[in-house]
């Protein structure tokens, strides 16, 4: 599991505008007892006759503007024997279009001072750039020239399936964890959806034909799957008539059919144990599965999350890092999915590390949370904690386009962007509880362990 989407914000910042004219900085001469106002965004939609969904957010604090195109596919799409075609995708829609030259795009971006990049996940795939306010026509004609006519050819795809395959081999096959990394889908998951990792397979990505890629492209790259997130410098209606000139004349596509991403109940515990040759300290991750994104349990689950494990005050820290000494770092992740979420517990153990003590603190932690409210304290430091990191997240505009992109394709709804802190600071210490008895027992979690392969004489375990 991974914080895709949050690292990609992070690298996304830019500098915070100065207040405007009149305006208090934030914290200065404000009254201690007043309640904080939750981050707010604009938001516009617009839908074009071809179904390519339009979300606006105006923010004239800089001559800059963050756009971001969004398609609702991901690697739940995918099937067994053709997993990877979405990253692989990500790769060729920058080999160049009907009017753009193979590796055009980016060089265009660059020199007109801007930039760019593009992300793959289990849910969508986003194409984002950021570029000055009077390079809005750039930005649109790139992201719609491709939309309409990618080159998918064989030249093409010989040349970004190697890519993407070395990609591989360093991010997963030659990587510290890499294979435990992959392995966590495949141990929590029973539906093929997210089952499989999403970079996919060597022999199924040797598989791929033209026409494989091509079908895809067609199903998926269609205006009607996809969301277009404007934020920045510009003037609504102009940036409307802009993106109907561009989009306006790309064809709709049949809607594709929704993965089903249900999973059966799970009745039993369930383990692996890895050896990996380029890892020098053992790793434990504890999985669950838990509710889906944007709904009032998972964000009872996030406060839980950030309790055991948000930082050296988290329970598992203090109990495994400070004074057991077990550990050398403990972390915990809840990702937002449309389909059932993984909730991970990651615990770096120190060199010769004891498991089956490491464990134990990790289940006893989760009880207490299932037989006792966390403390007033608790909750109030994960709010303030996830509001100053938001603040700092979406300072910028291409960090806002990217999220409510993400929102939009997995949720359909872009005011979720101004909805979380609301939705956080509901959470009481009793929904922390009942959460944890809900998704936490021990026949639902999945443990993985993972040691170096040359303690494996050992035991290391």
């Amino acid at each position: 599991m991974k914080r895709g989407l949050w690292m990609a914000l992070c690298a996304a910042m830019l500098a915070v505008p100065a207040p405007a004219p009149g305006q208090t900085p934030a914290g200065a001469g404000s009254n201690p007892s007043a309640e904080p106002k939750p981050l707010h965004f604009p938001i516009e939609q617009h839908k074009l006759e071809n179904g390519l969904r339009v979300v606006f957010s105006v923010d004239h604090s800089a001559p800059v503007f963050g756009l971001a195109v969004t398609y609702d596919v991901g690697s739940r799409n995918e099937h067994a024997g053709r997993t990877g075609f979405a990253h692989l995708f990500e790769h060729m829609m920058f080999q160049g279009s009907e009017n753009v030259g193979k590796g055009e795009h980016m060089i265009l971006v660059l020199n007109n001072g801007g930039g760019m990049n593009a992300t793959t996940n289990e849910d969508r795939t986003n194409y984002f750039e950021t570029l000055p306010a009077n390079q809005l026509d750039l930005g649109l004609y790139l992201e719609a020239d491709r939309m309409r006519a990618l080159a998918v050819n064989q030249a093409n795809l010989d040349n970004q399936r190697k890519a993407v395959q070395e990609e591989r081999r360093l991010g997963i096959d030659n990587q510290p964890y890499g294979a435990t990394d992959e392995a966590l889908s495949d141990v929590l998951y029973d539906n093929f959806a997210y089952k499989h990792s999403v970079i996919g397979s060597m022999a199924d990505l040797d598989a791929a034909s033209v026409q494989d890629l091509k079908e895809f492209f067609r199903l998926y790259y269609a205006p009607n799957n996809a969301v277009l997130v404007l934020v920045g410098d510009f003037q609504p209606a102009e940036a409307l008539e802009k993106i109907k000139k561009y989009f306006g004349g790309i064809p709709s596509q049949p809607t594709p059919a929704r993965p089903d991403l249900s999973e059966p109940p799970q009745t039993a515990e369930r383990r692996r144990k890895m050896e990996d040759t380029f890892a020098q300290t053992p790793r434990l991750d504890v999985l669950y599965k838990v509710s889906p994104g944007a709904q009032p349990d998972w964000f009872a689950i996030e406060t839980l999350s950030a309790i055991l494990g948000d930082g050296q005050s988290s329970r598992l820290y203090l109990r495994l890092v400070k004074e057991k000494q077990l550990a050398a770092g403990v972390d915990t992740d809840l990702e937002n999915r449309p389909g059932p979420s993984p909730f991970q517990i990651q615990v770096s153990l120190r060199p010769g590390g004891d498991f089956a003590a490491v464990e134990e603190i990790v289940q006893e932690e989760i009880v207490r949370l299932q037989k006792e409210p966390p403390a007033a304290w608790e909750l109030e430091k994960v709010r303030l904690t996830s509001r100053r990191r938001r603040a700092e997240r979406l300072r910028s505009s291409l960090a806002r386009a990217m999220l409510i992109g993400d929102l939009t394709a997995k949720f359909g709804n872009p005011e979720l962007i101004n909805t979380y802190e609301i939705s956080l600071d509901s959470v009481s210490a009793t929904d922390v509880v009942r959460v944890a008895q809900k998704y936490l027992s021990a026949n639902q979690r999945c443990i993985v362990e993972t040691y170096p392969k040359q303690a494996a004489a050992g035991g290391g375990e």
